[in-house]
Protein backbone atom coordinates (compact mmCIF):
# COMPACT_ATOMS: atom_id res chain seq x y z
CA UNK A 1 0.00 0.00 0.00
CA UNK A 2 1.31 3.43 -0.91
CA UNK A 3 1.80 5.98 1.80
CA UNK A 4 0.43 9.46 2.08
CA UNK A 5 2.87 12.25 1.40
CA UNK A 6 2.72 15.94 2.30
CA UNK A 7 0.78 17.95 -0.26
CA UNK A 8 0.57 21.62 -1.18
CA UNK A 9 -2.62 23.55 -0.48
CA UNK A 10 -3.25 23.95 -4.21
CA UNK A 11 -2.86 20.22 -4.87
CA UNK A 12 -5.15 19.42 -1.93
CA UNK A 13 -7.89 21.58 -3.43
CA UNK A 14 -7.34 20.15 -6.91
CA UNK A 15 -7.53 16.55 -5.70
CA UNK A 16 -10.65 17.19 -3.61
CA UNK A 17 -12.28 18.72 -6.70
CA UNK A 18 -11.38 15.57 -8.66
CA UNK A 19 -13.12 13.59 -5.92
CA UNK A 20 -16.33 15.59 -6.37
CA UNK A 21 -15.95 18.42 -3.88
CA UNK A 22 -16.98 21.95 -4.85
CA UNK A 23 -15.22 25.10 -3.78
CA UNK A 24 -13.25 26.35 -2.01
CA UNK A 25 -15.76 28.80 -0.62
CA UNK A 26 -15.06 31.60 1.82
CA UNK A 27 -16.73 30.85 5.11
CA UNK A 28 -15.73 32.22 8.46
CA UNK A 29 -12.02 32.18 9.17
CA UNK A 30 -11.19 29.27 6.84
CA UNK A 31 -12.14 28.21 3.29
CA UNK A 32 -14.53 25.29 2.92
CA UNK A 33 -15.25 22.65 0.28
CA UNK A 34 -18.50 20.71 -0.03
CA UNK A 35 -19.72 17.42 -1.49
CA UNK A 36 -23.36 16.77 -0.74
CA UNK A 37 -23.90 17.12 3.01
CA UNK A 38 -20.17 16.88 3.78
CA UNK A 39 -18.28 20.11 4.49
CA UNK A 40 -14.51 20.10 4.85
CA UNK A 41 -12.87 23.08 6.55
CA UNK A 42 -9.49 23.73 4.94
CA UNK A 43 -6.46 25.43 6.43
CA UNK A 44 -5.82 28.90 5.09
CA UNK A 45 -3.66 28.96 1.93
CA UNK A 46 0.05 29.06 2.69
CA UNK A 47 3.33 28.32 0.95
CA UNK A 48 4.39 25.24 2.91
CA UNK A 49 3.06 21.72 2.46
CA UNK A 50 0.20 20.30 4.50
CA UNK A 51 1.70 17.75 6.90
CA UNK A 52 0.58 14.14 7.10
CA UNK A 53 -1.29 14.54 10.37
CA UNK A 54 -3.42 17.38 9.06
CA UNK A 55 -3.95 15.63 5.71
CA UNK A 56 -5.18 12.50 7.53
CA UNK A 57 -7.62 14.57 9.60
CA UNK A 58 -8.91 16.37 6.49
CA UNK A 59 -9.46 13.07 4.65
CA UNK A 60 -11.31 11.62 7.65
CA UNK A 61 -13.46 14.77 7.84
CA UNK A 62 -14.19 14.44 4.09
CA UNK A 63 -15.03 10.74 4.33
CA UNK A 64 -12.30 9.93 1.77
CA UNK A 65 -10.34 6.71 2.23
CA UNK A 66 -6.58 6.57 1.87
CA UNK A 67 -7.00 4.29 -1.16
CA UNK A 68 -9.44 6.71 -2.79
CA UNK A 69 -7.04 9.63 -2.19
CA UNK A 70 -4.08 7.74 -3.67
CA UNK A 71 -6.03 6.38 -6.69
CA UNK A 72 -5.38 7.78 -10.14
CA UNK A 73 -7.16 11.07 -10.90
CA UNK A 74 -10.23 11.13 -13.11
CA UNK A 75 -9.16 10.05 -16.61
CA UNK A 76 -12.13 11.83 -18.21
CA UNK A 77 -10.84 15.19 -16.97
CA UNK A 78 -7.43 14.50 -18.48
CA UNK A 79 -8.94 13.56 -21.83
CA UNK A 80 -11.22 16.60 -21.91
CA UNK A 81 -8.37 19.00 -21.18
CA UNK A 82 -6.28 17.38 -23.94
CA UNK A 83 -9.09 17.92 -26.44
CA UNK A 84 -9.36 21.63 -25.60
CA UNK A 85 -5.84 22.48 -26.79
Amino acid sequence: MSKLTPVSWRNLVKRLQELGFEGPYAGGKHPQMRRGDVTVILPNPHEGNICLGLLSRLLRQAGVSREEWLAQPNIKGVLNSALCT
